[in-house]
């Protein structure tokens, strides 16, 4: 039993849990992420560590209400109790021996370029962040953000906050005006897509999470194989960080789609069932 020690919403749809996780905490690195199942009846599903602390013993998720799953955890509040939190999984970013980097998110994949952008600014590394969101109001970790980069650009598609523009658009407009070495790209799989697309054409490395449909997290399930440069990989332990030249995005798109119909009725079944 993991004990929920606080809980904040950072707005309407995503919210952040800090969790007594003594044996996790010891151990987890920037990159990682945990396997939750929260009670008896539940499924098992990933959540990225967006922090951890080694003295407090604790460590830092955050979700978003998108699921039956998520829907149930945010019922959860302080002193609550989650059943099973296996972890650290997957490997380690590996962020060393870079000079300039440039780190895309998108939406609550703010929650895993977070914790990158900070080890890589701990590794002495020029790192400066674009981060995108449909509205002003889906805005999170902004001062999480910008203490890592002054600079930080914020982009919304509808202009309601920050700049009206795609972080392709951003990054386009760094990478024409500087050099950098590294891109990380964090997010919505479409938009990691893109940002791929247009490094490639630089030749600038880039590094894309790829946290999928997870079950076991230890690779034996194999619901988050991927095509990576011809060859299939797991998400969970040859993962989450591959190299986002050589992914096959349009197979990970269409594996990502092939719940979604199971998932809006379990949705659709949960609340029903709430209404009660």
């Amino acid at each position: 039993m993991f004990k929920i020690l606080k809980k904040e919403i950072l707005n309407n749809t995503v919210s952040m849990m800090k969790i007594h996780a003594p044996y996790i905490s010891k151990k987890a690195l920037p990159g990682q992420f945990v396997i939750i199942r929260i009670d008896e009846f539940g499924e098992r599903f990933p959540l990225t560590i967006f922090d951890y602390d080694r003295n407090l013993e604790t460590i830092d998720i955050i979700y978003q209400k998108v699921g039956t799953s998520t829907m149930k955890l945010d019922k959860l509040n302080e002193q609550d109790y989650i059943l099973d939190i296996v972890g650290p999984l997957g490997k380690a970013s590996e962020l060393e021996n870079y000079n300039k980097t440039i780190v895309v998110s998108g939406g609550v994949g703010g929650a895993i370029a977070c914790p990158l952008s900070r080890r890589l600014k701990e590794l002495g590394t020029h790192t400066e962040i674009i981060s995108g969101f449909r509205t002003k109001d889906l805005v999170i970790l902004e001062k999480n953000m910008r203490e890592i980069d002054n600079n930080l650009v914020i982009c919304t598609d509808d202009g309601s906050y920050g700049r009206k523009a795609l972080v392709t658009e951003i990054l386009q407009e760094k990478l024409n005006k500087n050099k950098y070495d590294l891109v990380v790209t964090v997010g919505p799989i479409v938009m990691m897509k893109a940002v791929c697309e247009l490094t490639k054409k630089y030749n600038i490395k880039t590094i894309a999470s790829m946290i999928s449909i997870m079950i076991d997290g230890t690779g034996m399930c194999g619901g988050c194989r991927l095509t990576v440069d011809g060859q299939v990989k797991f998400a969970c332990v040859d993962g989450p960080d591959f190299d986002g030249h050589l992914i096959d995005f349009d197979e990970a798109i269409t594996r990502n789609n092939m719940y979604r119909n199971e998932e809006k009725i379990s949705r659709e079944k949960y609340c029903n069932l709430k209404l009660l």
